[in-house]
């Protein structure tokens, strides 16, 4: 936990905020590309270790945009077009919802953090099993969508999905399924699978055994904290009316910025919105800036 505060301080102004709504964007470029030109992506944009090694370098980036469901090419059953989109839609609806949860939770750099890292297994994965087991596997988005499912489950186990619109489903309930999915792939498979499964959820293994001793946060006590009213100070000339006790981050750092106390830490402490829901509770008097 101190280990990212300490590099949230030091990085944390590189974060991408709404990190979410631009991997949607892709998935929505994506779409359109595998209904318009569904070859282009496979032939130039996919993960493609042999390719990376080559020179296309772009590869790492560019196999994100792949959507959550593969669709039917343009001049396919109008039907199988609809049931497509309409999964896709329904799919990238939940992992937006996921992502921006996460991401209220952690903060934006933790979160950040997380989905890179998540990116990085991917093309470790890729590149392992071609240069050391010789097979091309050609990973998708789908470990990595999991992966978020994962810690979101992690984080708010007891939450509830609908199964079919109809069937409520705890959140630890499906995460299992998809943990038995997954063990499963692990048996049967061979070498370069198993090593692509393990690298590719490796961004949930490291980050929960490095921040093993995280809170959790219930949905109405973060919604509760977040309309917690904000108090007045007086401020000196040329002063600054909030400052975050982690990050030490002020009003003039960002117009976007909101700051907020927490009525569980004494002295009055204030946190912005990044550090407000992952701060250690402080008890006494502070001394100084919390660590």
């Amino acid at each position: 936990m101190r280990f990212f505060q300490k590099m949230e301080r030091r990085f944390g102004r590189y974060a991408i905020r709404n990190l979410m709504y631009y991997i949607m964007l892709l998935y929505a470029a994506g779409l359109v590309l595998q209904i318009v030109m569904p070859q282009f992506y496979w032939n130039w944009l996919c993960l493609n270790a042999g390719a990376i090694v080559h020179g296309q370098i772009w590869r790492i980036v560019t196999f994100l945009i792949y959507p959550p469901v593969s669709m039917s090419p343009l001049g396919a059953a109008p039907a199988s077009m609809l049931s497509d989109l309409l999964f896709n839609g329904i799919a990238l609806s939940l992992y937006y919802s996921l992502g921006t949860t996460l991401e209220r939770t952690w903060g934006a750099f933790k979160f950040n953090v997380y989905f890179f890292m998540g990116v990085l297994g991917h093309v470790l994965a890729a590149v392992i099993a071609y240069l050391f087991f010789g097979q091309m596997l050609l990973l998708t988005t789908t470990y990595l969508n999991l992966s978020l499912f994962f810690a979101f489950a992690a984080m708010y186990p007891d939450l509830q999905f609908l199964l079919f619109m109809v069937i409520p489903v705890k959140a630890k309930v499906l995460a299992v399924f998809d943990g038995i999915f997954f063990l499963y792939a692990f048996i049967v498979g061979n070498a370069a699978t198993r090593c692509a499964i393990v690298l590719s959820l490796l961004n949930f293994l490291i980050f929960f055994l490095m921040t093993r001793n995280l809170s959790r946060y219930s949905p109405k006590e973060i919604k509760r904290k977040r309309e917690f009213r904000t108090q007045t100070k007086i401020i000196p000339q040329n002063g600054t009316r909030h400052r975050c006790a982690v990050c030490g981050r002020t009003e003039k750092d960002g117009e976007n910025l909101e700051f907020r106390y927490c009525s569980k830490c004494a002295g009055g402490l204030e946190y912005c919105q990044d550090h407000l829901y992952t701060h250690q509770h402080v008890t006494g008097e502070p001394q100084g800036p919390v660590q």
